[in-house]
């Protein structure tokens, strides 16, 4: 939803460029408050991953919201999951199931479901947006198991303060073509703030602690609960409409993810039943 609001003014490269600059400044002051050094030692693995988990896919994302509404971005964010996991099978980072190859094909199912049914009718301009979106999923998913390596041998806060600085140098150039036709009004900036320091700066730093000690596959997973906030958001604050490929294509992405990570709320309260008896 924040960059829904924000994108359409200030532009897809001036407000991914100033998200990742308020991050970096963000995490660079909690390293200072921790006496905490920059790992430029390696920074072209820093590179690769900034470029994967920060650069590309804030750039399209937010290129994606001038065509497509926040709840199809949220919806086809979580199959991040998916390729999450396919990549950490590719690293020998996790396994490979048959349950969780059913969940990769119904994932990408809901994906046609929504962009064929959605309210919005599939102009090749949305198709393209919905690709953009796609294709930073996928960045992400690839780079979650390359951090669950990166973080044994850097620190989280280490690895989350580079790989946005390295990222912010990469993006400046558009940013800086781009300036003159931004449009810096109160809401854009709220929303650009709330982007940089909190679901940019200290959000990356929580998931790269998580990600030390969980399975890559693992530490993905709460991308399941983008769509549910995306959608809901976005349909009481901006007005969207929610069509039945909405409903259709979510929750076949929401079951894909459940059988990608063996998700199962129910499996407590049986194992708990079953004890009893």
């Amino acid at each position: 939803m924040l960059i829904r609001i924000a994108s359409p003014l200030m532009g897809p490269n001036v407000l991914a460029a100033g998200r990742i600059a308020l991050a970096t400044l963000t995490l660079a002051a909690i390293m200072l408050a921790m006496r905490q050094r920059w790992p430029w030692g390696q920074w072209r693995e820093l590179a690769l991953l900034g470029a994967l988990s920060v650069a590309v896919p804030f750039l399209l994302f937010a290129w994606a919201s001038l065509r497509l509404p926040a709840g199809y971005s949220a919806l086809l964010n979580s199959t991040a999951v998916v390729f999450g996991t396919l990549a950490s099978a590719w690293l020998k980072e996790d396994t490979l199931t048959a349950r969780k190859l059913l969940g990769c094909v119904l994932g990408f199912v809901g994906v046609g479901l929504i962009v064929r049914l959605g309210p919005v009718d599939p102009t090749p301009q949305v198709l393209l947006a919905a690709l953009a979106c796609i294709t930073a999923s996928a960045c992400y998913g690839m780079a979650t198991p390359l951090m669950k390596r990166a973080t044994q041998r850097m620190e989280p806060l280490a690895i989350a303060a580079g790989i946005h600085l390295i990222s912010l140098l990469a993006l400046l150039p558009g940013a800086a073509y781009s300036w003159p036709q931004a449009r810096f009004t109160a809401g854009a900036l709220a929303a650009m703030l709330m982007l940089g320091v909190v679901t940019s700066g200290l959000a990356y730093w929580v998931h790269l602690r998580l990600i030390r000690h969980v399975s890559p596959v693992a530490a993905i997973s709460p991308a399941f609960m983008i769509p549910v906030f995306g959608v809901t958001w976005g349909h009481l604050f901006l007005g969207e409409e929610l069509g039945s490929g909405i409903w259709a294509g979510g929750a076949l992405i929401l079951l894909a993810t459940a059988l990608v990570t063996g998700f199962n709320p129910m499996q407590r309260w049986f194992a708990r039943e079953a004890a009893r008896s």
